[in-house]
């Protein structure tokens, strides 16, 4: 049986140096920025401020959700199937150098990674399609 894409929401977050945050859930190996499924009748926007909230316990002022693009890629942690991904960007850590997040919900693991280095080899195939498009 033919699956559809996988259909997720997920946000840049950028410090005061451009590093990104990128998240790690628990049970996989890729990298990727924060973010996930929508629910039912949900909205790109509020399923994106939503995952941030649940997953990193940061509250994001949806005035400040800047839409990117809408990408199509392979998924990072189910093989073979493809990933339609609404990404916005926000400005809530841009102010701060790194800081501290603890990670929530299903994420295992947070990375900051610096987007004018070549990406670690365990980084999600979206995060490196936005990355490589802001270059």
């Amino acid at each position: 049986m033919d699956q559809g894409p996988i259909v997720v929401s997920a946000v840049e977050l950028q410090d005061a140096e451009g590093s990104v945050l990128t998240v790690r859930k628990r049970g996989t190996t890729s990298f990727m920025h924060p973010g996930g499924k929508p629910e039912e009748g949900e909205s790109a926007a509020d399923c994106a401020i939503r995952e941030v909230a649940e997953e990193l316990g940061l509250a994001l002022d949806p005035a400040d959700l800047e839409l990117v693009a809408v990408h199509h890629t392979d998924a990072a942690n189910e093989p073979g199937r493809a990933l339609v991904a609404t990404v916005f960007r926000h400005p809530h850590l841009t102010s701060l150098r790194r800081p501290r997040i603890t990670p929530a919900a299903e994420i295992e693991e947070v990375r900051w990674v610096d987007p004018t280095q070549p990406l670690p080899d365990d980084s999600a195939p979206l995060l490196h399609l936005v990355v490589e498009a802001r270059r």
